[in-house]
């Protein structure tokens, strides 16, 4: 059943039941991009398993979010249990045998796989602003905030960082805003207020260092099959804006960093984007282009991406436009916003005259898919209705004890364990401020000093006033050495030269008397 340079997802079968075909999917076009549809327990988990099992034996390194924990079972010897091999034997899979794969486990909160990170700076504003669920002003708030750290040398790692800087801002917004323009303090608030619920929700395991290098999740086993790199997600999609945000953030990443390849006979990368309706919740005009950009433009990188989502309607018509690869599990039609995803569901295949589409997507059986892949040129084969091929290994979760053995040996063991937490713009803000607090309080030191100099040079003896007041409202003498005197002497001392003025004045009449005659 396996053909050289395609991938087996299973044999489509004729409306009479009789089996058709195996239908394939071309490595070439592996890079093309797909969508996996379904509604819950169609099959949709299980068919991203096989995708990923088949990628990987091709030695195309795959990444994917766990939701249930249900993908950690690729990590472990399948077991041919009795629906397993009824469904081989059904679709003539004949090369059917157990198997298990290389597989690295991630996880934010590093509890179930290892720690996974990126700085502040290299989220940037537009995804922080999305996660903080920001305004236009404050997503214009934040901006300025990068483009002073970026001027300023303040490198931004975790989020105590950004918060340091807001509070800067804050602290000098009339002097920023002449050079910035206008920094409102209320949205900085604002901003800050954010910062303090994203780390209630846990947002603050995701940023720091050591950051997650992208080349970890490309890496290949010495046997030439691709790692596959999953993320436990169960615990993050109890905040469905941050798990978008990282899947997202993690896609530019692998734009940003990843040189042009062109078409290559096999991806260097495929990315499975599930639930994939979260990224697209509530998000506005500018973050949907983004998305649409990165998944145009991410092919001539060399990387897939697939979204796995419940309706194809979850998916903007722009980002829907440029998935090639279709896998439609079953839809249910039982409210009219339900019938319009069937009817854009079947209008988005190529047609097959053997049975209608949109009839064919609301009896699909469990493990049953219409299917339709780029063929030759890029051209969409004719929609197939398939029975899915079963997975090589084990179909659900693994234990903890397994789990945790995966990790010991993992090639990434020790590199991501341990939190650092080096210079940044908290440390140098934080030095800066207790810098010029030196600084203001020798100044303070000097001037008092300075008081205290003039104030003893007016109080040496026969100098100033008689008396100051003392701290407690009482008069004290100085120590000039005279005393008060008090009110009797000084009457005595007028009555003593009154007296004299008296005498005197007598003696000079006397003597001029004398002389008249």
């Amino acid at each position: 059943m396996l053909q050289e340079g395609s991938l087996y997802l299973g044999t489509s079968r004729n409306p009479d039941d009789s089996l058709n075909k195996g239908e394939y999917l071309a490595l070439k076009y592996g890079n093309r991009h797909g969508l996996v549809t379904g509604a819950t327990g169609t099959g949709k988990t299980v068919t991203l398993q096989v995708l990923a099992e088949s990628f990987s034996e091709a030695g195309v390194p795959v990444f994917a979010a766990d939701i249930k924990g249900d993908l950690s079972g690729i990590a472990a010897m399948g077991e041919a249990k009795s629906w397993i091999t009824e469904r081989a034997t059904q679709i003539g899979f004949t090369d059917y045998a157990p198997a298990e794969f290389p597989v690295i486990f991630w996880d934010l909160y590093g509890e179930k796989g290892h720690r996974v990170r990126t700085t502040v700076a290299e989220m940037g504003p537009l995804l922080l602003s999305r996660l903080m669920n920001a305004s236009e002003a404050q997503e214009g708030a934040l901006n300025i905030a990068f483009k002073i750290a970026d001027q300023g040398g303040l490198p931004l790692m975790d989020l105590k960082d950004l918060q340091a800087l807001l509070t800067y801002m804050a602290e000098h917004a009339t002097e920023l805003s002449s050079q910035f323009g206008l920094i409102s303090k209320a949205s900085i608030a604002t901003l800050q207020r954010g910062l303090l619920v994203l780390e209630q929700q846990g947002a603050e395991n995701f940023f720091g260092e050591p950051a997650l290098k992208v080349t970890d999740i490309m890496r290949t086993t010495h046997d030439g099959r691709g790692a596959i790199s999953i993320l436990a997600a169960d615990k993050l999609m109890m905040n469905p804006r941050l798990y978008a945000t990282f899947l997202l953030w993690l896609l530019s990443e692998l734009f940003e960093e990843l040189p042009e390849v062109g078409d290559l006979d096999k991806p260097k990368l495929v990315f499975f984007f599930d639930e994939a309706h979260l990224l697209f919740n509530d998000a506005p005009k500018v973050l949907v282009e983004r998305v649409e950009q990165v998944v145009r433009l991410i092919r001539s990188k060399g990387v897939g991406v697939y979204f796995v989502t419940q309706n194809p309607l979850d998916v903007p018509e722009t980002v829907l436009a440029q998935l090639g690869n279709r896998v439609q599990h079953a839809l249910r039609a039982y409210t009219p916003r339900e019938q319009k995803a069937v009817k854009t569901a079947a209008d988005t295949f190529r047609p097959n005259p053997a049975f209608d589409c949109a009839t064919a997507i609301t009896q699909l059986g469990i493990g049953e898919a219409l299917i339709s892949m780029l063929e030759a040129k890029g051209i969409p084969s004719m929609v197939e209705r398939t029975l899915i091929r079963p997975p090589s290994a084990k179909v659900g979760p693994i234990s903890d004890g397994e789990r945790q053995a995966v990790m010991n040996l993992s090639p990434v063991a020790g590199q991501y364990d341990v939190d650092l937490d080096s210079e940044s713009a908290y440390e140098i803000l934080t030095a800066r401020a207790k810098k010029a607090a030196d600084a203001e309080a020798a100044r303070e030191a000097e001037e008092a000093k300075a008081e205290d100099s003039a104030a003893s040079r007016w109080s040496l003896p026969g100098f100033g006033d008689d008396e100051k007041p003392e701290s407690n409202g009482r008069t004290q003498k100085r120590s000039s050495g005279y005393q008060r005197e008090t009110v009797i002497e000084a009457a005595m001392k007028s009555a003593a030269r009154s007296v004299a003025t008296s005498v005197g004045r007598a003696l000079v009449r006397g003597i001029l008397g004398s002389l008249k005659r």
